[in-house]
């Protein structure tokens, strides 16, 4: 019997997982082409086409897999004559995975969603993941919240974050990546997305690993670490089983929870759901996430919670015209218009400046491909070029102070040619029994 042909449409991360997991070595498939969506997951504008290296490709993809546009989706079917198309990324509304089953069933293919049971790792070390409803619901802050808790309750516990991927260089080389100081992230010529994940963890004395083959990458981890915490990416799910999986809820964006793929598969999975900035939110919107939760996962535990923002040394901001700059993910495919450094500087009276006339290159065009974003300024820096794009567009404003409220401190990366403060933020839960006596019944359990 032939071999069923597919390609997997990605963006550069899940699709890599569920290749290696369930095709790598399958005598029953062959993947004929992977398809990446959008040009911040490619790197620069009119960069050459990638290849899933036959490095990891393995037996049987001499020349590795080739990877194309989605937006050549249809016709890729139609020429290589593709059986199935695997959806194998995260943060969309169940709208969109439609229209792309419908543009696959159009051009004769079938349509997957890989589910658990084939794409899940099993680790021989207890696992907390820390994933979301949607991109920019707190997973970060969380995270953090959770490694502190557990060295609180237990001095001396090994904690190992594994991340989400986001690999956008040479992926032969990116396949087990291990972090343990800034160095290690500029030898690794990390992102601005990588280093908005990993530099947090690595300021509180956090290992982190990374890459392409999970597999392995659990392996490393589980060699130094007492418990394993996967650090989700996007909405997606945990690439390794967790026995404890924490969920963050959007109070700000009520319903998301339950339209948004894969996030609504983590809503209803959870064990903990933590319903998050509710102190921004309205009393009815909180509401309706909670009535989501006991009809689609009675039985989790619910927690709600606020990001504490704290402004680096005090600044006073009242009166000056400031420049922020968010986290590039949850302003863009996460569709927020709002960040930490935007809620600081409303309330701290100060006056946003609008970066849209001075913005260059790629920044330029998110703004045409995001209008959301208003007088935001994302921090994309996919590439070198679009640091520099990103630098530019931050020195031709003309404000008296750049709030810089993405998860990395800017001023290492870039030159910054005027007076900026960072903006932090930190979980904070008030419900009763809360995160930490949770985290507490666990450690008692052994972690299982």
């Amino acid at each position: 019997m032939a071999k069923r042909k597919v390609v997997i449409i990605g963006a550069a991360g899940r699709d890599f997982h569920n290749f290696n997991m369930f095709f790598r070595g399958n005598k029953d498939y062959s993947v004929v082409a992977f398809t990446q969506a959008g040009s911040q997951n490619l790197g620069e504008v009119g960069m050459p086409k990638r290849t899933y290296p036959k490095e990891l490709a393995g037996k049987g993809y001499p020349n590795g897999v080739p990877i194309y546009s989605e937006s050549r989706l249809a016709d890729i079917i139609k020429k290589f004559k593709i059986d199935v198309a695997v959806m194998a990324y995260s943060d969309l509304s169940h709208l969109e995975v439609m229209h792309k089953a419908s543009i696959t069933n159009a051009a004769g293919a079938d349509f997957w969603m890989m589910g658990t049971a084939s794409t899940m790792l099993e680790s021989r070390k207890p696992v907390i993941s820390v994933c979301a409803v949607r991109t920019g619901a707190g997973k970060s802050p969380t995270s953090r919240a959770v490694i502190e808790t557990l060295h609180k309750i237990r001095p001396g516990l090994r904690i190992v974050a594994i991340r989400h991927p986001m690999p956008y260089g040479d992926l032969a080389k990116q396949a087990v990546q291990r972090f343990a100081s800034m160095e290690d992230m500029k030898k690794a010529n990390c992102t601005i997305e990588e280093m908005e994940e990993y530099e947090p963890h690595i300021e509180h004395g956090t290992i982190v690993y990374a890459g392409v083959d999970y597999e392995k990458i659990l392996r490393a981890a589980e060699k130094e670490a007492d418990i394993i915490l996967w650090d989700g990416g996007n909405n997606d799910l945990p690439f390794i089983r967790p026995d404890l999986h924490i969920v963050l809820a959007d109070a700000l964006r009520p319903g998301h929870e339950v339209s948004y793929y894969p996030g609504e598969a983590n809503f209803r999975m959870a064990d903990v759901i933590i319903i998050n900035k509710v102190s921004e939110a309205r009393p009815e919107d909180v509401a309706l996430i909670e009535r989501n939760a006991k009809i689609a996962n009675p039985g989790a535990k619910l927690i709600k919670a606020d990001l504490k923002v704290t402004v680096e040394n005090g600044a006073a901001l009242r009166g000056k015209r400031v420049l922020v700059v968010e986290d590039g993910p949850t302003l863009t495919h996460g569709g927020m218009n709002t960040g930490a450094g935007t809620v600081v500087a409303l309330s701290s009276g100060a006056y946003t400046v609008n970066p849209r006339e001075h913005a260059v290159g790629s920044i330029k065009k998110i703004y045409e491909e995001y209008p959301n974003l208003g007088a935001i300024l994302p921090a994309m820096g996919y590439s070198r070029a679009q640091l520099t794009e990103l630098e530019e567009t931050i020195n031709a404003a003309h404000c008296d102070l750049v709030i810089i409220g993405t998860p990395v401190d800017l001023r290492k990366v870039i030159h910054i040619n005027k007076p900026a403060v960072r903006v932090t933020y930190d979980l904070k839960d008030f419900t009763k029994p809360g995160l930490e006596d949770i985290l507490r019944e666990f450690l008692r359990k052994g972690g299982r």
